[in-house]
């Protein structure tokens, strides 16, 4: 058996698949057009969010059993043209539930002390103390949409620092960790929302312009989970007009985002879609995915 790595996993994945005895070979930053080229030669694939496993590549795969994904979405991956050729899709969403749980609170953390803009300040030779009065979290309300694994992760996290936790999930009818209550009193009741959702026809501007009408002035928002859930045009509105106090984002409607007029702003908080990128997160995942492909190449 034959399995091509087309973006970096950890070693000890690697490691994994060889003691298993599949052939290894990895090849990464390929473009869809040239996967299609190479593709037919493997029995699997292992990709994280860089490489594009279209329709295309699918097609000209003549011996492929698994595409394996070391992550939560499957975005890059055309499930139906896998289908089509019976070819198992797997994927590794409680790997990184933690890391991207951990990045969500430490947006709330510097959103509500402003430590990135208080760090640029002191170190521009300023001693602006006066000017970077913060919040507590102790005592305000998060609401979490979408209460899977990594809300989860969150609501646990929050309610250790004395956060009372509200979550909405038409999915979920109650959590052990978060009150579920329905989308109105979330946007009504939240000092914070953070949102745990997959981008999808439904969750797609989830947050809109009518959604931060009905919120708290000064609410802080968090989207650590795909770009496109959050309507960012709405947001930037939300922002000038002082609904949202400060706005913190992993992830964007366009990727990479290098130019965008919300990073013009000192009230948004933004990171390069770093939400899984622990060493930890993607050792689980890279052991996990290769667990996967090899259990499904023994079938």
């Amino acid at each position: 058996m034959k399995v091509l790595v087309s973006d970096p996993i950890a070693k000890e994945a690697i490691e994994l698949l060889k003691t298993s005895g599949i052939e290894i070979v990895e090849k990464t930053g390929m473009s869809p057009d040239e996967l299609a080229k190479v593709i037919p030669e493997f029995d699997g694939i292992i990709v994280r969010s860089a490489t594009k496993v279209t329709k295309d590549v699918i097609e000209a795969a003549k011996n492929l059993k698994v595409i394996g994904r070391a992550g939560v979405g499957l975005d890059n991956v055309d499930r139906e043209a896998a289908k089509v050729k019976n070819i198992k899709v797997v994927n590794t969403p409680a790997a990184t539930s933690i890391s991207v749980a951990e990045l969500a609170m430490g947006m709330m953390f510097s959103a509500a002390r402003r430590i990135p803009q208080a760090t640029f300040s002191t170190k521009a030779g300023k001693w602006e103390k006066k000017q970077f009065k913060g919040f507590e979290l102790f005592g305000k309300t998060l609401g979490i949409i979408g209460i899977g694994r990594i809300g989860t992760e969150l609501a646990k996290r929050a309610k250790a620092n004395g956060m009372s936790v509200i979550a909405y999930d038409p999915y979920v009818k109650e959590s052990e960790h978060a009150k579920v209550v329905d989308f109105d009193t979330l946007l009504n009741e939240s000092d914070y929302i953070s949102l745990h959702i997959p981008k999808t026809d439904e969750t797609t501007h989830i947050l809109n312009k009518a959604a931060f009408d009905k919120m708290k002035e000064g609410v802080v928002i968090i989207n650590c989970a795909r770009g496109g859930v959050v309507d960012e045009d709405a947001l930037y509105d939300a922002i000038k007009s002082g609904k949202v106090r400060i706005a913190a984002m992993d992830v964007y409607e366009v990727e990479p985002a290098k130019e965008h007029k919300l990073f013009g702003l000192d009230q948004v908080i933004v990171t390069p879609h770093i939400g899984a990128q622990t060493a930890e997160g993607q050792t689980r995942a890279g052991v996990q995915v290769a667990e996967l492909v090899r259990d499904a190449l023994k079938q």
